[in-house]
């Protein structure tokens, strides 16, 4: 971790330095908006572009930030030292003992965390802060190796080691934690609901198409996002992601294949661009006259924002956003089951994968 202490040392000592030499202390960092992301060719992910912003002691809520950063990296440094690690939750509740320092939010501590990441350009998890969500679920043909909490190593079976809840993957899914050793599946499909994922692991669809099944959890935890990433690059599957019907729904897929806004400064390490969308699309919606409901004003105003969203610029999703906004309806993954428990094992599943490709 030596590389990690150096790295916040040197944001305390720029700090310092603005101090001694009568300068006001200010960091700078990309601005962290959707016109601030473009396409970086080498790793065919979205990532931030020149656009910056400064934070500054110049303003009292500036320097009450500075004070932060400067407890906030002192604190990095006993976790690196001792050891140990810290939710997010936890940092801002630590921070009650900082005196002017502490944060009044959550949502202060969570972007000064995502600040030194950007800062320091390295994971929030070599910064010793993790999550407060629980990882993805996984069930599949797979071997999985992982080292335990007393650094013992051991080998699961994600079928035939696990319940019907599946693996759970941990916050942190580097090599050092686990590794992948063997698997006879041929792809992923990654499901954005539990009912639905529940339904697929009931009718045995992992073992009928030969599927490694991960649960996403709504929008997708980073260690789930990072965990497929590692999982298409070294064992060569392709990846296919299974989501409603809706403007949000197409949000978390966009996470998975090109990296979220939110985190665009680390994209290389969590997106996996070959992802393909399965559906449910707006075209689906009327080819299986599935049920539906009416958009919100603000999914329509969602769908709009994502035309003019560079993740959103092919064919494929400026027909389909305009389609349902020509329609104006919504639907769910477990509307499918107007058709009957088996009807999206059976019969939709296996059309929409034949139509991409993939035999059963």
């Amino acid at each position: 971790m030596n590389d990690v202490l150096k790295e916040l040392k040197s944001i305390a000592e720029k700090i310092y330095d603005d101090l001694e030499k009568s300068r006001i202390p200010n960091l700078q960092l990309p601005a962290r908006t959707k016109s601030n992301i473009r396409f970086d060719e080498r790793y065919r992910v979205w990532k931030y572009g020149n656009q910056r912003i400064t934070r500054s002691a110049v303003s009292l809520p500036g320097a009450y930030m500075i004070l932060r950063t400067v407890y906030t990296l002192d604190f990095i440094r006993q976790m690196i030292e001792q050891h140990k690690t810290s939710t997010l939750r936890e940092l801002y509740y630590i921070s009650e003992g900082w005196g002017e320092a502490k944060f009044y939010t959550q949502d202060e501590s969570d972007k000064l965390a995502e600040d030194l990441e950007i800062l320091t350009k390295k994971l929030r998890e070599d910064l010793k802060l993790r999550p407060e969500e629980d990882g993805a679920r996984v069930i599949g043909d797979i071997v999985i190796e992982e080292r335990t909490r007393k650094g013992e190593k051991r080998r699961i079976h994600c079928q035939d080691d696990v319940g019907d809840s599946g693996y759970s993957i941990p916050y942190n899914v580097e090599k050092e934690k686990i590794k992948f050793i063997e698997t006879n599946a041929n792809k992923i499909i990654a499901i954005e609901t539990g009912g639905m994922f529940d339904r697929l692991v009931e009718n045995e669809f992992d073992e009928k198409s030969n599927s490694i099944l991960i649960h996403l959890k709504g929008q997708p935890a980073r260690s789930t996002r990072r965990f497929i990433k590692r999982l298409n690059e070294e064992l060569n599957l392709p990846v296919i992601v299974f989501t409603d019907g809706d403007p949000w729904s197409y949000r978390i897929f966009a996470s998975v294949a090109y990296g979220a806004i939110k985190t665009a400064h680390i994209s290389e390490y969590l997106a996996t661009p070959s992802a393909q969308f399965l559906g449910v699309t707006p075209s689906d919606i009327l080819a299986y006259e599935l049920p539906s409901d009416e958009l919100t004003k603000e999914d329509i105003n969602a769908l709009k924002s994502e035309l003019n969203d560079p993740r959103f610029h092919d064919e494929f999703w400026i027909n389909e956003i305009k389609t349902q906004l020509e329609v104006k309806k919504k639907s769910e993954q477990q509307a499918l089951a107007k058709y009957g428990l088996n009807y999206v094992t059976d019969v939709y599943l296996p059309e929409k994968l034949a139509e991409m490709g993939y035999e059963m």
